[in-house]
C-alpha cells in the first residue's frame, strides 16, 4: 500500500516516528561526538616533559629516562614507570602521554624509566639498573620538585615483575659510594602493576615452563650463560624472582592480572598474594575475567592504579623506606 493513499491520522503519525528516530539518531550521534571528544581531552593533558635525562650507563650505553609532568597542578609526588617487556625497553620519548594521563591528570609527575634490553643486559643488570634510576629520582627529587619520601612504581608484564623487585628488594643506598646517587635509597611508597612473573623457579602453567626447572624458554639468554647449569640456575632464578623476598616492611601492592594468561598464568600472581598476606602484607589482586597477557581497555585501569596511589601516597603515611635490603 502507498503511503500516500493511508489516512492523513497514519501518514502523520509515521512522520512523527521519522522525525523522533532522526531526533534520537542524530542525539547519539552528537553524544558519542561528546564522549570522544571528552575521552580524546582527557588522555592528552597538557605537560611538560624532559625526555632522555641521562641516570647511569651500562656496557658502554647510556640509561635514561624521561620526565613527564602535567603543566598545571602538579601535586609534588611522583611515579616510575618501568618502561621493559620481555625485559627489553625502549629508547627516549617512546612513552605516550595518554598512558600515564590518569596519573598525569591526578598530579603525580611520571619518570618512564629504560634499560638496556635482554640479552645484551642481563635480567639481574637490569633489576641494578633500575634501582639505579629510583636512586637518582631519588637524589634528585629537590631538582624535580617531588617528595623523596613519597614515591611509587608501576609497569606490565616484566615491568611489573621489575616493579615487585623494587618493593621487595629496594632500600638504602650505600653510605660510602663514591656516586652520591647510590647512596639514595631506592625503596618505593605504593605499587601499581599488570600481569607480573614472581616465581621464576615455578613457571607452573606458563607457555614459557620448559619443563625441566630451567628458565623461560624464550629468555635463556637473559639471564646469562651460567643459567643453563641448573645449580647456577637455582641462585640466578631466586635471586630474580620477587616472591622469595617478600618482607613484613613491603610498600602497599595492587595487581591486575587476566585469567586467561598463558604467558604469565593468574596463579604468578596468586601465588605472591598469599604469601604477601601471611606476612600481614597490604596487597591486593584485581582479576580480569576473560583476558590474556594485555587487553584493550588496560588505560582505563590505570584509573585504579592512580586512586591506589592516591590512598597510599597522598593520604597515607610514607611506607618502604624500611632498613631491608
Amino acid at each position: 500500500m502507498k503511503t500516500s493513499s493511508l489516512p492523513s491520522k497514519a501518514r502523520s503519525s509515521i512522520a512523527r516516528s521519522l522525525r523522533y528516530l532522526l531526533q534520537l539518531f542524530v542525539g547519539l550521534l552528537l553524544l558519542s561526538l561528546t564522549a570522544a571528544a571528552f575521552l580524546w581531552r582527557y588522555y592528552h593533558p597538557s605537560v611538560q616533559r624532559t625526555d632522555g635525562i641521562v641516570y647511569g650507563t651500562r656496557h658502554g650505553h647510556d640509561l635514561t629516562m624521561d620526565i613527564i609532568r602535567p603543566a598545571k597542578g602538579a601535586n609534588g609526588l611522583a611515579v616510575a614507570f618501568m618502561v621493559s617487556g620481555g625485559w627489553k625497553s625502549a629508547p627516549p620519548g617512546s612513552t605516550p602521554v595518554w598512558m600515564m594521563a590518569p596519573l598525569l591528570r591526578r598530579g603525580y609527575t611520571v619518570f618512564a624509566i629504560s634499560h638496556l634490553s635482554q640479552p645484551e643486559s642481563t635480567v639481574m643488570e637490569i633489576i641494578e639498573d633500575m634501582q639505579k634510576g629510583v636512586r637518582h629520582v631519588r637524589h634528585h627529587a629537590e631538582t624535580y620538585r617531588i617528595d623523596p619520601q613519597r614515591i611509587g612504581i608501576t609497569g606490565g608484564s616484566a615491568g611489573g615483575h621489575l616493579s615487585l623487585m623494587l618493593a621487595t628488594t629496594g632500600g638504602p643506598g650505600n653510605p660510602g659510594a663514591q656516586d652520591p646517587v647510590d647512596r639514595a635509597s631506592s625503596a618505593v611508597q605504593a605499587v601499581a602493576i599488570f600481569y607480573p612473573v614472581t616465581d621464576l623457579l615455578n613457571l607452573g602453567d606458563s607457555t614459557e615452563n620448559p619443563g625441566d626447572g630451567g628458565p623461560p624458554k624464550s629468555y635463556v639468554k637473559a639471564f646469562g650463560p651460567q643459567s643453563t647449569d641448573p645449580d647456577q640456575w637455582a641462585i640466578i632464578g631466586r635471586a630474580t624472582s620477587p616472591i622469595y623476598h617478600i618482607h613484613a616492611d613491603m610498600a602497599p601492592i595492587l595487581i591486575h592480572h587476566g585469567d586467561a594468561d598463558t604467558l604469565t598464568p593468574l596463579e604468578q600472581s596468586q601465588w605472591f598474594v598469599d604469601q604477601a598476606h601471611a606476612k600481614g602484607c597490604d596487597i591486593k589482586l584485581t582479576v580480569v575475567g576473560g583476558v590474556g597477557h594485555g587487553w584493550p581497555s588496560m588505560f582505563l585501569d590505570l584509573e585504579d592504579f592512580g586512586r591506589w596511589f592516591d590512598r597510599h601516597l597522598v593520604i597515607g603515611q610514607p611506607q618502604g623506606l624500611s632498613t631491608h635490603h
